[in-house]
């Protein structure tokens, strides 16, 4: 049995999930009052991003089961060692990632989150699931916490923070990443500069859109 199918961690992700799926009707009354045009704009904004989150910090805002799963998947096959995450949230996807890093014999999680309610959230369903031990989260604006102190080598990267900031994410990682490093980046068609980047061979990597939401890119160098 895998550590993402078993206790603590299966019952811990079935409540989170649940409570997620919970809360999507509020979720969506406190967006109706924002157009759709203006949630885009927001979304792709390098600087207004930050009151959408803001209003959004209640909400876990989490990837799918089906990206989940892929995470661990995908964490588990390349035999992933050391990953970095951009955009915690309460922790769902960490919990899969973490699950790999278990299951792959150990390893190091890096995460970063601007919201402190988050953070609280997330280390807290970590130490749930018995796996903060493999993670660090790094509180603040990732442009600035995940700069320094990143590992040497950098086998999957996980995009799941304020879509504008992508491109920039990646690049603090990018001289890290080995060949065949993996990079997921969830609604990535929110961040036309990173699809460009991943999606033109000449910068390194290949790559292609995964079911409705992801972009899962490879480095080739």
């Amino acid at each position: 049995m895998t550590t993402l199918a078993g206790a603590p961690l299966a019952p811990l992700l079935d409540r989170l999930f649940a409570e997620a799926a919970a809360s999507s009707e509020e979720l969506n009354h406190l967006l109706a009052d924002v157009p759709d045009d203006e949630q885009a704009r927001l979304v792709r904004s390098r600087t207004d991003y930050i009151d959408l989150y803001s209003r959004l910090k209640a909400f876990p805002l989490p990837v799918s089961r089906e990206t989940g799963a892929l995470l661990y998947m995908l964490a588990r096959s390349c035999g992933a060692r050391a990953i970095v995450e951009f955009g915690t949230s309460f922790g769902i996807s960490t919990l899969h990632l973490a699950a790999a890093l278990r299951d792959n014999g150990g390893g190091r999680l890096i995460s970063s989150e601007f919201e402190p309610s988050k953070v609280a959230r997330a280390r807290a369903n970590l130490t749930a699931g018995g796996l903060s031990d493999l993670v660090e989260i790094r509180e603040g604006d990732a442009l600035t916490t995940l700069r320094t102190a990143l590992p040497d080598t950098i086998d999957l990267v996980l995009l799941d923070g304020a879509k504008a900031l992508y491109p920039d994410i990646l690049r603090l990682a990018e001289s890290r990443l080995r060949p065949g490093a993996l990079v997921v980046a969830d609604n990535a068609d929110d961040s036309p500069d990173y699809l460009a980047h991943v999606r033109s061979p000449a910068n390194g990597y290949m790559s292609v859109p995964f079911a409705e939401d992801v972009e899962l890119s490879m480095r080739t160098r």
